[in-house]
């Protein structure tokens, strides 16, 4: 049985993952904060799916939560699923720099630290994945979660790229906005967003699935975003920062 471990794993994108993962037979590890929330999810996984699912609770954005994954992944796992992360509203000038230096944490050095964990035992056994979950942010200017992004798909890149050659695989994955609880947690206010660029984890996950099997090392589920991402490579970049900026949050 294929083994994964999924961060954020409790709503949104990463459960959409367990639920996906957990129906194509896969055991699972869950990681999040909320050890009861997890043992939650991982219970309802196994009545559902029949499948193992583990529960790892850790905060990534310390170094004890990561060093706890890390052991975890180096003991051997077929698949990650980079997924953690969280958004801060209003004005990047306006969030204080520690909560910007732990957005950091999360989305960069964690990204690296538990891809670096995976990918050894990857390469030992010739094969493996792990997919960077980012956003379509990072192909645009919004302060230092679209920078953030922004590396997430650099770095997936440039992993994918020294494994050429191999049967593992690297993918940044770039959703537009998805309904979950993300921007509610983030105290967003998302009314001016355009109801047709909603997607659903659900189908967002499964066309990133199909992505990781075609060998993309970049998924941009759903056509629009892909228009959107065709187009903001197009346009001048301060342009494409002021449509985002209106679009994105206030």
């Amino acid at each position: 049985m294929p083994s994964a471990l999924i961060t954020g794993a409790t709503a949104g994108i990463g459960a959409a993952f367990a639920r996906r993962l957990a129906a194509d037979g896969f055991s699972l590890v869950l990681v999040a904060r909320d050890e009861e929330r997890l043992s939650a999810a991982a219970e309802s996984l196994r009545l559902r799916y029949g499948v193992e699912a583990e529960v790892l609770a850790a905060d990534l954005a310390t170094d004890e939560g990561l060093e706890r994954v890390e052991a975890r992944l180096r003991q051997g796992v077929d698949l990650l699923v980079n997924n953690a992360g969280f958004g801060h509203p209003g004005s990047f000038l306006d969030v204080p720099v520690p909560d910007e230096l732990r957005m950091l944490k999360v989305h960069c050095e964690a990204v690296l630290r538990l891809t670096m964990a995976a990918l050894p035992g990857m390469r030992k056994r010739n094969r493996g994945a792990v997919i960077n979950v980012a956003s379509v942010a990072a192909f645009l200017n919004r302060g230092t979660y679209s920078a953030s992004k922004a590396w997430v798909v650099n770095y997936s890149e440039s992993m994918a790229a020294e494994l050429v050659g191999t049967r593992v695989r690297v993918m940044a994955l770039c959703p537009g906005f998805v309904r979950t609880e993300f921007h509610e947690r983030a105290s967003m206010d998302t009314s001016g967003i355009p109801g047709f660029l909603w997607l659903s984890a659900d189908d967002v996950v499964n066309e990133s699935m199909r992505d990781l099997a075609l060998g993309k090392r970049v998924s941009v589920p759903d056509l629009r975003y892909k228009v959107i991402v065709g187009v903001s490579r197009l346009v001048p970049r301060g342009l494409a920062a002021g449509v985002s900026r209106r679009l994105g949050r206030r």
